[in-house]
């Protein structure tokens, strides 16, 4: 039976909202999958004129045609004509900053490396340095403008990091904030400690006694709260090395906590095998990766980040999109939100650079910037497709445009407005 011929329903409580006079309901799901891995990314359903019944923030029915008997609903909302979408799921961001670093952007176009900056005190060590000043209010304050432009943009749910900290104090306070930011603004969000993000500068390059501050100190501090839902650790040349990052995530997991790691941005450290095979939800970055890499990431259940606005900002190589795909991985987009290095959370220019600088077509993009983010969050029966029982969190874009229009018009905001749970926020 096709989608368009199909409603799928649940009991009814009172209060039902009616969402109706669409153009079109772009990824419409029925099956319940908790994300769509190769070939598969490029199915999202679209259902022509199509309407949904919400109660208590759920979609608890889907059809197309003519709308619902106006006793199944207490209250309709035209959206005249719009086309309707699921919201952005980006997961992987670090949204919590004291301050931007547009004096480093500077150095850069007067011909300093990323490396250079932070080997001189930029990078990372200069946000530390930065926040440790901050207080938790300030910090809010600043998150949660972020937070609601990001809202506007089209972002239904998103991770944040800690890492900006780099002392068990700073830390706590980051994730403190994010977990202040989910209950303030009524989005999901997960958060992810990453104390090994590098290595202070007090530390004398000792990374050795560093992680194990992060071991025995940072990270029982972080559970003993309750703040993480995830570990992260920045693999890679001159921050940690495998064998440190590898004992870091085997810490966390002793407490519970999945890993989602930075891999493969610059060098290849044999971080991918070892993370895939330790079982890691996601590896983001990937700009740096082999055939043998590649094909190993699509014979698992790791989900492969890519960071597009990071390789743009920096112009180093884009994660290969098009070939994890094509081998079968389950490929997410997300911004890599941060000061230094991706300062933008616009994730339909994410879509746009995946598509122009990765090869992917625009319904793989969607897919990898909604249903796949949930997953690599862990939200997928509850976010990332418009389906029954799911949350009604979706977004509209005015008549006459299509989902291509999001990818072809690259940095610009199509949306017109952002339901969250039903309830109408732009």
């Amino acid at each position: 039976m096709p989608i368009q011929a199909l409603y799928l329903r649940l009991q009814i409580p009172n209060m039902t909202l009616l969402y109706h006079n669409t153009s079109a309901i772009i990824q419409v799901e029925r099956e319940n999958r908790p994300y769509k891995r190769g070939a598969e990314m490029s199915e999202v359903a679209p259902l022509k004129n199509g309407w949904m019944l919400v109660n208590e923030g759920r979609i608890i029915e889907i059809g197309s045609g003519e709308k619902p008997a106006s006793n199944r609903y207490d209250e309709a909302i035209d959206l005249q004509g719009q086309l309707v979408l699921p919201t952005f799921v980006d997961s992987h961001t670090h949204l919590v900053y004291a301050a931007n670093r547009e004096d480093e952007f500077a150095q850069r176009l007067a011909g300093k490396s990323y490396a250079e900056i932070a080997a001189a005190g930029g990078g990372i060590l200069n946000s530390a340095k930065k926040l440790a000043a901050a207080s938790e209010e300030a910090l809010f304050e600043s998150a949660q403008h972020r937070l609601e432009a990001l809202i506007r943009m089209g972002t239904g749910a998103l991770e944040i990091k800690s890492g900006y900290g780099l002392s068990t104090e700073a830390e706590l306070k980051i994730l403190r904030v994010a977990r202040k930011l989910e209950a303030e603004s009524g989005i999901p969000i997960k958060r992810t400690f990453l104390g090994a993000h590098a290595v202070p500068a007090s530390f004398n390059g000792d990374t050795d006694a560093y992680v194990k501050l992060v071991i025995e100190e940072m990270l029982p501090a972080v559970v003993e709260e309750g703040l993480a839902h995830y570990v992260d650790v920045f693999c890679e040349e001159g921050y940690f090395s495998l064998d440190q990052s590898l004992a870091i995530i085997e810490a966390a997991e002793a407490y519970g906590l999945p890993a989602k790691v930075h891999v493969n941005q610059f060098n290849s450290l044999g971080a991918v095998e070892a993370m895939v095979d330790r079982g890691a939800l996601s590896l983001d970055h990937l700009e740096v990766l082999s055939d043998k890499e590649l094909n190993y990431i699509g014979e698992s259940q790791t989900i492969a980040t890519a960071l597009p606005g990071c390789s743009l900002f920096l112009n180093i190589p884009y994660t290969p999109g098009r070939k994890l795909i094509d081998a079968n991985a389950i490929f997410c987009l997300a911004t890599d939100f941060n000061p230094g290095s991706a300062p933008s959370g616009n994730m339909a220019l994410m879509m746009s650079l995946a598509c122009s600088q990765m090869k992917l077509r625009t319904e793989e993009a969607l897919v990898a910037a909604t249903l796949n983010g949930a997953a690599a969050l862990e939200l997928s029966e509850d976010l990332g497709s418009l389906e029954v029982g799911k949350w009604a969190n979706f977004m509209t874009l005015e008549p006459g445009y299509s989902l291509a229009s999001l990818a072809y018009h690259f940095g610009h905001n199509l949306i017109s407005e952002v339901y969250i749970k039903g309830e109408k926020r732009t």
